[in-house]
């Protein structure tokens, strides 16, 4: 007797699609088993196989398939438990608020080399992780941290009284924030549950890793950044789905580890840009955690010396003209007693002219002459200027020629320790040419200054201090930023030059001056939160001075200025953040931008600027009624971003105001459909991309 095959179920898969397919949602396949939601599986989709997540089918969808045209799951990823529903819910989330594909997001949050493992690989991977973990059981045996300050101990309290609402850890650099951070994992772990600490930059990662693992060293802390192979992220990962992980440091992906025990979500430096992704899925790892708080009910914290005006808005009481969102906790004072440098700010109008024909100095010779007293002293001085190089453009004093590059709308930057002219934009790198290539001339020159000129600069003007230099050229290989840093921190170093990378996180304890050499650029910038940003990078970078109590009482901070009178650096004198904030949210409110707005740019990028902004105006025509039946949705005209050209692509933008979220939440969620379409028509008229940014980082 024939015994009929067993039935098959119906399971939806999310994949990673393209974004010009329409295909955002689940697809349908036929599986032996019925498969819980999470689950990790291999599904054909067209000539291809690739891995997918098991997601809730949805009942109602009325173009479901008949099971005929359906094919089968081609294998399933055992033993590894699905996906939280936690997991899933902040993935959906996060493609809706965002406006990404449901499958784009949910694959590219998982780790790379977990897409492309079969059942077999899969299952030797875990048992190699398995006994590792055996080999290495652990111990409970944590020591005891410092002693609390007063206004540490005022943290806490406050901390624990808000409960699983967001906190705004509002403490000045030096205060001893990471403390409190290690004081609410500490009791996080205590009961059995999981902590995620995130830091803005890879470069800090190493820092905090250490000082994690030193305060817990019975504890498994795994880290989750770019910085690490497929293999070693791959393992972090699954460290921390399965459990075995108790802390996890990461960067901004990291946001999406899925965790069995969550108990604590904390977010250092929580105002730094570095959160925000500036391509694909442009998601904010900040606000998602803030999100996945409330999902998991876990409480969430954001620590700053400078917190971001949005998030000062959200702990700022609804009395205030604040959300009332977040509670605010204040420790404005230094750990030991130590002050804040004084701010010296230096009015460069003022300054003695070089005599004719001479070079004028690298700094003002009073900032020259402090810094050579901290050489003497034995004290060390950290120098910033945020420009990499040697030069930002080479030119021809005869024709006019300049290093532009050909495939950007940017100068070429001149690097003298390799003789090239190197895009910063796309990469394109030259030897520097003999002579103009316009005119012949040999005598072309650099003109301006980065952070290579200024170390040579500097290395004449003090003969016999040690000058070292900090930036992105440098520390471009494995392990020599933690080269870098350990001289520094040795005192191998008197005189560091870096740019912002050396300005936050990094606790230097013979630093006693840092200068600011060139900061009066953004205070003219076209960006509204160009100030905003400057002003927390003159502050963090303040705080690298005087942090050993023993020496803050002669630290200071210099600002080469013009405009000493701005109002930026009369705050910043002060350290008056309040002060700082209060007056930008009100030019804010008065303006109509965030946080009393919210914002979403419609970017695309194409062969030629005609075929670009075409496509723009074509889409803001398309949704134009839309905007006009929902009301308060206003739409800009199209214009080139501030970097126009890159990589021979021309790039365009067209800006969406609403007042309220939700409003332009239900916007965008109708024009994409529209846009979508829109974008498939022009593709043949050389539109090759197109997204939507929704709170944009800069305008």
């Amino acid at each position: 007797m024939h015994l009929a095959d067993p039935p098959l179920h119906r399971v939806g898969v999310v994949v990673d699609t393209p974004q010009h397919s329409g295909l955002s949602g689940p697809l349908d396949y036929l599986c032996a088993d019925a498969l819980a939601p999470g689950t990790l599986v291999r599904v054909p989709l067209g000539r291809r196989e690739v891995t997918g997540v098991v997601w809730p089918l949805d009942a109602a969808a009325a173009q479901a398939l008949p099971e005929g045209q359906l094919r089968q799951v081609a294998e399933v990823l055992s033993g590894l438990p699905p996906l939280p529903a936690a997991w899933r819910a902040l993935v959906g989330f996060a493609a809706g608020y965002y406006q990404r594909g449901l499958g784009e997001m949910a694959l590219m949050v998982l780790p790379p080399e977990l897409r492309e493992l079969d059942d077999v690989q899969w299952q030797r991977r875990l048992k190699r992780l398995h006994k590792a973990l055996a080999a290495d059981p652990g111990s409970a045996a944590d020591p005891e941290g410092p002693a609390l300050t007063v206004q540490q101990a005022a943290a806490l309290a406050a901390l624990a009284q808000a409960g699983a609402q967001p906190c705004l850890l509002w403490g000045s650099t030096g205060s001893g924030k990471t403390e409190i951070y290690l004081r609410q994992s500490e009791q996080v772990l205590a009961a059995g549950r999981q902590v995620l600490i995130m830091v803005p930059e890879i470069n800090l990662t190493p820092q905090l890793e250490a000082r994690v693992a030193q305060r817990f060293p019975g504890r498994r802390i795994v880290s989750l950044h770019s910085g690490l192979t497929p293999a070693q992220r791959l393992r972090s990962w699954l460290m921390a789905h399965l459990g075995h992980a108790d802390i996890v440091l990461g960067t901004r992906l990291s946001v999406f580890t899925p965790l069995l025990r969550p108990g604590l979500i904390v977010v250092d430096e929580e105002h730094d840009p570095s959160y925000k992704q500036q391509d694909g899925a442009r998601y904010s790892a900040r606000d998602l955690a803030v999100f996945r708080g409330r999902l998991e009910g876990v409480p969430v914290l954001l620590g700053s010396a400078t917190p971001s005006l949005e998030s000062w808005f959200n702990a700022m009481p609804v009395a205030e003209g604040g959300a009332g969102r977040y509670v605010r906790v204040a420790m404005p004072a230094r750990v030991g007693d130590g002050a804040m440098p004084r701010v010296r700010v230096l009015d460069l109008s003022r300054a003695p002219k070089p005599p004719l024909g001479q070079a004028p100095p690298p700094l003002a010779q009073e900032l020259l002459a402090a810094i050579s007293e901290r050489v003497e002293r034995g004290e060390q001085s950290l120098v910033l200027l945020n420009r990499r190089g040697y030069a930002p453009v080479l030119h021809c004093s005869d024709c006019g020629w300049k290093s532009g590059c050909p495939h950007c709308s940017a100068w070429r930057v001149f690097h003298k320790v390799d003789r090239s002219l190197r895009c910063h934009h796309c990469g394109f790198t030259e030897r520097v040419p003999r002579a103009c290539p316009d005119c012949g001339n040999q005598d072309i020159a650099p003109v301006g200054r980065g952070t290579e000129r200024l170390e040579e600069q500097l290395a004449e003007a003090l003969p016999g201090a040690r000058v070292g230099r900090i930036d992105a050229d440098v520390t471009r290989h494995k392990g020599a930023l933690e080269a870098q840093l350990a001289s520094v921190h040795a005192g191998e170093v008197d005189v560091l030059v870096g740019t912002q990378m050396v300005a936050k996180g990094h606790d230097f304890r013979r630093i006693t001056l840092v200068a600011a050499v060139n900061p009066d650029a953004a205070l003219f910038a076209s960006d509204f939160r160009a100030a905003e940003r400057q002003f927390a990078l003159l502050m963090q970078a303040a705080g690298r001075a005087g942090r050993d109590a023993l020496v803050s009482g002669h630290s200071e901070m210099w600002v080469q200025t013009w405009h000493p009178t701005h109002a930026l650096y009369q705050t910043l004198r002060s350290y008056d953040y309040a002060g700082f904030a209060a007056q930008q949210l009100k030019e804010r409110e008065m303006a109509g931008l965030p946080p009393y707005a919210s914002l979403a740019m419609l970017r695309a990028e194409g062969k030629t600027q005609e075929a670009v902004q075409a496509y723009l105006q074509a889409a803001l025509a398309a949704v134009e009624p839309l905007a006009e039946a929902l009301g308060g949705v206003a739409l800009y005209p199209p214009v080139p971003t501030p970097v126009q050209r890159v990589a021979n692509v021309e790039r365009a933008q067209a800006m969406i105001e609403c007042p309220q979220r939700p409003a332009l939440q239900r916007f965008l969620a109708q024009a994409h459909p529209r846009w979508l379409a829109l974008a498939q028509q022009h593709r043949r008229s050389g539109v090759i991309r197109w997204a939507v940014d929704v709170d944009p980082l800069s305008i």
